[in-house]
């Protein structure tokens, strides 16, 4: 991965990890930096899994990678926000 794409997954991070968040039913108690974090990390994860499926790099937009990011977003979240309820 070349630093356009990191750059680009940071970016797209961001997004990914709003989206990931309203997927989930209900109010999370995680914060908007912890949100935009598993943003970044889902976004990293699922290009490369993206990648490893040969899904990455299609004509037009990548809606399976952008599913697969979401999808690692919603689950990260939901992670952490479970991890967090459980240190109260």
């Amino acid at each position: 991965m070349e630093i356009t794409g990191i750059l680009s997954a940071v970016v797209i991070g961001i997004v990914i990890g709003v989206l990931g968040r309203l997927v989930l039913p209900g109010r999370q108690h995680i914060g908007v930096l912890w949100t935009i974090v598993v943003g970044i990390v889902a976004a990293l994860v699922g290009a490369a899994i993206a990648a490893g499926l040969g899904v990455a790099d299609t004509n037009g937009v990548d809606w399976i990678e952008w599913l697969i990011q979401i999808g690692l977003a919603a689950v990260g979240v939901a992670a952490l926000d479970r991890a967090m309820a459980g240190r109260r």
